[in-house]
């Protein structure tokens, strides 16, 4: 597989490059880092640690104040991370505002000498806890003094089942679904039943309102009839007079035996009469004679219309006030249901909708309880079968660590996986799986963080995150003091497993063991500067000749020393062959 690529061809995050100013001993420094295994080396006191110490701060590390060089005001951690566009990793940068320039993300951390912290994700400042949350898909940084990723219960869990693999794909599946289900009848069931005093009470109210509305038996556009109606009836003598004293004026008195010489009938005819006489001699006057002969019909029509008008009119005390009544009924239903009598039917036809659904509350409450203990029981049946997988993993898992642990100088130490059941289902079954450590045969297994010593502790990682190597993808592992301890055959171990490891994911350790750095794909070193004190961009690439003096420094404590020289050549072909 080639560095850089997770075995689907895509492309593997990893980080590029980290620039360090103002931290611990390290004035500044700039690592430029290889998509395989990078070792860190150097004289004691050179600064080593911080390198780690500044990674865990770029990914959300907690500030320490006092880790800032005596003298600067803050301490100063940039990366540049090559991550795939459009993946997992560029859309989390998205969504908080970032941006991926070509493939590449910076990120940036600085912490000032008086314990303020900042942080910037793709250009956009962002909280601290931002870049905690996005460590997780990119880095696990194994230090003395770093939170470990793989002691996050969860994350042991997770690890696990991606290490049972196609064993647990199908129940996880198959149970992810019931438990979907279950959790929706349950609180629904639990709405129905916490709830159903409301749910009565709303009844209550709705069953009232509709047996108000079926009382009164309201008509779609009613209430408008009735004021036309009202105002009618309430004005009936006036109507009837204004009608009866234009029909008058139109046509005349009808009680009279012939009509008055001054109704406008009358005057009509009598103008119509003088230019009909002479209509002959103009065709102007003619027209004329022609619209007063229109008016006359048009006079006498609404005349008639005025008389039968005059005539429907009567007065009605008592349909009056039966019509005021109703509409006094009406306005009632109105002022409670809706805007008009048409609102109104509406609304009960909605009420009545929803009263069917609440009395049916009862009988759902039975369906949905003999649902619920269906489910429970088909859960119950799933997450057994879970159980009895992640068991059997568990226990290869054991062995396949413990094996490990004993090629890593820890031959007395053994790894166990304990499942214990939680109170009620979740998401991933009822397993709560716990990584535990007894450091020799007569201990108790302890939890990680509590059976080991920080420099066994990472050897303790070292070797799960080996077995786990695939099956837990997180691009980028960072190893401090991992070889704390141990030299000889257990520490060329140490380097192959970190050389195996490098194979699926970047890896940075920082070491004082020459078996180590030699197989490792890039070396650094930490110089420090002639005062012996500062460093001072003082992190160097080596090639093959460098490695070589480095190493024999480390193996004989003297950079030219031929017994040294030959030893680290031997070394770097070990490793070259093994790979």
């Amino acid at each position: 597989m080639k560095h850089g690529s997770d075995g689907s061809g895509q492309l593997r995050p990893r980080v590029e490059e980290v620039r360090i100013q103002g931290l611990g001993v390290i004035d500044e420094a700039v690592l430029e880092l290889s998509p395989g295994f990078n070792v860190v080396t150097g004289e004691t006191g050179a600064g080593k640690t911080m390198v780690v110490t500044g990674l865990g701060l770029l990914f959300g590390g907690r500030a320490d104040p006092s880790r800032i060089r005596p003298g600067a005001d803050k301490a100063t951690i940039e990366g540049t991370l090559v991550i795939e566009g459009g993946g997992r990793v560029a859309q989390q940068v998205e969504d908080v505002g970032g941006e991926v320039e070509g493939g590449e993300l910076i990120i940036s951390r600085t912490v000032s000498a008086e314990g303020r912290s900042r942080a910037w994700l793709g250009g956009r400042t962002v909280p601290v806890g931002t870049l905690t949350y996005l460590a997780d898909d990119l880095v696990a940084v194994h230090g003395q003094m770093d939170q470990q990723r793989l002691l996050q219960p969860a994350r042991q869990r997770a690890s696990l089942d991606r290490y049972a693999g196609n064993d647990l794909v199908k129940p996880l599946r198959a149970y992810t679904q019931t438990y979907k289900r279950h959790k929706q009848v349950a609180a629904l069931l639990d709405e129905l039943t916490t709830r159903a005093r409301e749910r009565s009470q709303e009844a209550d109210l709705l069953r009232f309102g509709l047996r108000e509305v079926e009382k009164v038996d309201p008509k779609a556009g009613e209430d408008q009839d009735l004021l036309v109606e009202e105002e009618r009836l309430s004005h009936a003598d006036a109507l009837r007079s204004a009608a009866t004293t234009a029909h008058t004026a139109l046509l005349g008195d009808p009680m009279e035996a012939t009509g008055g010489a001054d109704d406008v009938i009358s005057l009509l005819g009598e103008a119509r009469s003088a230019v009909e006489a002479v209509r002959d001699f103009d065709t102007q006057l003619a027209d004329m004679a022609d619209r007063l002969a229109e008016a006359g019909y048009l006079i006498a029509d609404v005349a008639t219309d005025l008389a039968a008008y005059a005539e429907s009119i009567e007065s009605d005390p008592a349909r009056l006030a039966a019509v005021q009544e109703r509409r006094s009924v009406l306005t009632g239903l109105i002022r409670k249901y809706g805007e008009d009598s048409a609102s109104v039917l509406a609304w009960a036809q909605e009420a009545a909708g929803r009263l069917t659904e609440l009395e049916g509350d009862d009988e759902r409450i039975g369906e949905l309880t003999r649902e619920l203990e269906e489910l429970t029981e088909r859960l119950t049946e799933q997450a057994a079968e879970l159980t009895r997988v992640r068991v059997a993993a568990a226990e290869r898992f054991g062995r396949a660590v413990t094996e490990e642990l004993t090629a890593l100088a820890m031959p007395h130490a053994r790894v166990t996986v304990e499942l214990s059941e939680a109170a009620e289902f979740g998401p991933d079954g009822v397993d709560e799986v716990e990584l535990r450590m007894a450091a020799h045969p007569a201990a108790p297994p302890l939890p990680l963080n509590k059976g080991a010593s920080g420099g066994e502790l990472s050897r303790v990682m070292l070797a799960i995150e080996v077995v786990f190597a695939g099956a837990d993808p997180v691009p980028t592992f960072v190893f401090d003091e991992v070889d704390a301890g141990v030299g000889g055959k257990a520490a060329v171990e140490i380097g192959r497993r970190l050389a195996r490891l490098a194979r699926t994911a970047q890896v940075i350790v920082v070491t004082h063991l020459p078996q180590v750095a030699a197989f490792a794909d890039q070396h650094l070193v930490v110089e420090k500067a002639g005062d012996g004190s500062v460093v001072r961009s003082g992190v160097v690439t080596l090639n093959h000749e460098g490695r070589v003096k480095e190493l024999s420094r480390m193996l004989a404590g003297l950079e030219d020393s031929e017994l040294g020289r030959a030893h680290a050549e031997e070394l770097l072909g070990l490793a070259a062959n093994d790979r």
